[in-house]
């Protein structure tokens, strides 16, 4: 009888045990379909905004307009031209009501000059960390796959509602420090369409912080030598319409010197 007890118990941990491991495969099974899901996303994107002629730019040349929104109305726009050289040098210049600021990204450092003031300072550690946040949450990050080497992790989050008879398909980037960005592409034609994540910052005259979510919705897609970028870029803080960036030209691959980039020694040398 003791003998039969431990035989049938030795069988019942064994299917336990088949059990299990069945799960776990198809759990792993799962989650492997479903993060080749995400990368086929990824594919389908990069082919849809130029392929390889979007992976070899080197260099964005931008102009347009840039306008804020204040508790939903919209401020008198400024004229803007940006300059970028991947994948972490920025320079962006503002000229509104007569007045030229610069706002420049180099790496790690940064510096700004404020044509109001007439100063020239190096950039305080929150704006570098803006900038990061900035590249970081970009669609260049992803589809260029700059994320791979910071560690980050791809995965399928599903299809939401996109307008009409309209569906996004969403993917999913997340940082080993737990910060994540989804972004969401056209269902039928794979464009590029939003981009949403959440960070902390300072209330304002505050030692307490707050969670905010930021999102980028992406409009009006164009193609321009073989490449296709959105004119139209509205940015959400918390579901509130916070700019709206409209494109008049768009360059790629043009030679840009490193000067441009360079914090310049004084006023009168600034270029």
């Amino acid at each position: 009888m003791i003998i039969r007890k431990r035989l049938f118990i030795f069988l019942l941990l064994l299917q336990l045990t088949c059990f299990s491991q069945v799960q776990n495969d198809n759990s792993a099974t799962q989650s492997n379909l479903q993060d080749q899901k995400a990368e086929a996303i990824v594919t389908r994107a990069i082919e849809a905004v130029g392929g390889n002629g979007y992976l070899n730019v080197r260099t964005v040349v931008g102009r347009g307009l840039f306008t804020a929104y204040q508790e939903g109305m919209s401020q008198l726009p400024a004229k803007f031209v940006d300059y970028i050289v991947y994948p972490d040098k920025e320079r962006t210049e503002f000229t509104g009501s007569g007045i030229r600021t610069i706002q420049t990204n180099s790496g790690e450092k940064g510096w700004v000059y404020d044509g109001a003031t007439k100063t020239l300072k190096d950039m305080k550690p929150a704006q570098i960390e803006d900038f990061r946040r900035g590249m970081r949450t970009s669609m260049e990050n992803l589809l260029h796959g700059w994320w791979r080497k910071e560690g980050a992790t791809l995965s399928y989050v599903g299809r939401r509602e996109a307008g009409l008879a309209r569906r996004n398909e969403t993917v999913r980037l997340t940082y080993p420090d737990g910060f994540w960005i989804e972004y969401e592409f056209g269902a039928k034609d794979g464009i590029p369409a939003k981009v949403i994540y959440k960070h902390s910052r300072k209330k304002a005259d505050s030692d307490e912080t707050e969670e905010i979510t930021e999102e980028d919705r992406l409009a009006q897609p164009i193609i321009i030598d073989g490449i296709t970028a959105p004119f139209v870029i509205d940015h959400f803080m918390n579901g509130n319409q916070t700019s709206r960036i409209n494109y008049e030209s768009i360059e790629y691959n043009r030679a840009l010197a490193d000067s441009l980039f360079t914090k310049p020694e004084n006023i009168k040398s600034l270029k």
